[in-house]
């Protein structure tokens, strides 16, 4: 159980980062804060931060600061998780409608494709940024 633990929070920090910068955020905020109880409250304050500390963020540095959002609630949605396994449940139904991870989206895989009538001539430049924002 204490690696499904570790994987779940660690999945739902990074998408909570992701998350907080989208239109999604004010429907799963409330949900997020309520999966801690009678902390909501102040949870959902800390969210706010969280937050605001990454839209404040210039572009240049987003990155950065999603890292460290996630460093941040990582810990305390294991804690939560490790004291309460029927949340495991709540934070998994939370990314399965919010931040669904597709086959074609795990780390570290490309899938393109070309359909149609598609001719291509001469050279072919493919060029991929990386954004951990992007869930």
């Amino acid at each position: 159980m204490d690696a499904e633990i570790t994987e779940i929070a660690t999945r739902g920090a990074t998408a909570l980062a992701g998350l907080m910068v989208t239109s999604a955020w004010e429907r799963v905020k409330p949900r997020v804060a309520a999966m801690f109880g009678r902390r909501a409250e102040s949870v959902s304050e800390e969210l706010d931060e969280t937050q605001a500390e990454l839209i404040a963020t210039p572009e240049d540095g987003r990155e950065s600061a999603a890292q460290s959002a996630q460093g941040e609630w990582e810990p305390k949605l294991r804690r939560l998780l490790a004291n309460d396994p029927a949340m495991v449940a709540e934070l998994r139904s939370i990314l399965d409608e919010f931040a669904p991870v597709r086959p074609e989206q795990v780390p570290g895989t490309v899938h393109n494709e070309i359909g149609g009538n598609a001719r291509i001539h001469g050279k072919v430049v493919q060029a991929h940024t990386i954004n951990s924002l992007n869930l």
